[in-house]
């Protein structure tokens, strides 16, 4: 028992760094944000932060695995309702996991800024594979229930699956160069929506699903985001 009772110990430890380090990235920034800020905000020592993480690009990593876990936990719940069918189940998905970020804008901004840092490739890159893991599960059942109900054509769900994820990060990308173009004034909103709604296209082109099915941001999230 005092083993258990250590190992949740530990992990409830490591999520309050985790935590912290959130907090301190969305109001002074990553690149500003110290490891000493965060034993300061948690009164322990130099130690006890080593102990859970090698580095603070090792703390940035859990704290943007912890933000994939946290938006993801809010829309897997769409996967399971029974009541819901697969388009629908796709567009909520979609459009849940831009609500979530758009609930948390400040954030969401301050993790751009480390997003874009050539020197936090290798997080970027394990973010990628970690997404990949995650949402193609979620998706591959979702479109294999598409196929159930007639309105997905696809040869492998998984398949399909990673090709819809790969398009969602490539949309995620270019999302983050046109709020960039966008703030810096040199495009127009409505190159942002003929932008989005070119990959929508292609996801619905993959699953094989009708023109006008899915929505990948709805127009109060675009006008939030890029308006």
């Amino acid at each position: 028992m005092a083993r258990t009772v250590n190992v949740e110990a530990r992990a409830v430890r490591r999520e309050a760094f985790v935590e912290v380090a959130l907090r301190l990235i969305q109001t002074k920034g990553y690149e500003q944000m110290s490891v000493q800020d965060v034993l300061d905000e948690l009164d322990v020592s130099r130690g006890a932060f080593y102990y859970y993480f090698g580095s603070k690009l090792a703390l940035l990593e859990a704290a943007v695995d912890r933000v994939l876990e946290m938006a993801l936990a809010d829309v897997t719940p769409v996967v399971a309702d029974a009541q819901l069918s697969a388009v629908e189940k796709l567009g909520r998905l979609f459009t849940g996991i831009a609500g979530w970020k758009t609930e948390r804008k400040e954030l969401m901004l301050a993790l751009i800024e480390v997003w874009w840092s050539d020197d936090n490739a290798i997080v970027r890159e394990k973010l990628r594979r970690s997404t990949v893991l995650s949402l193609v599960p979620l998706l591959a059942s979702i479109v294999e229930q598409g196929r159930a109900e007639g309105v997905m054509s696809v040869d492998s769900s998984e398949g399909a699956a990673r090709v819809v994820v790969s398009l969602m990060q490539g949309a995620q990308d270019l999302a983050l160069e046109l709020l960039l173009a966008r703030r810096a004034d040199s495009i127009p909103f409505e190159a942002v929506g003929a932008s989005i709604a070119a990959y929508t296209g292609a996801v619905e082109r993959i699953l094989g699903v009708h023109p006008g099915a899915l929505v990948l941001m709805d127009e109060p999230t675009l006008r939030f985001w890029f308006g």
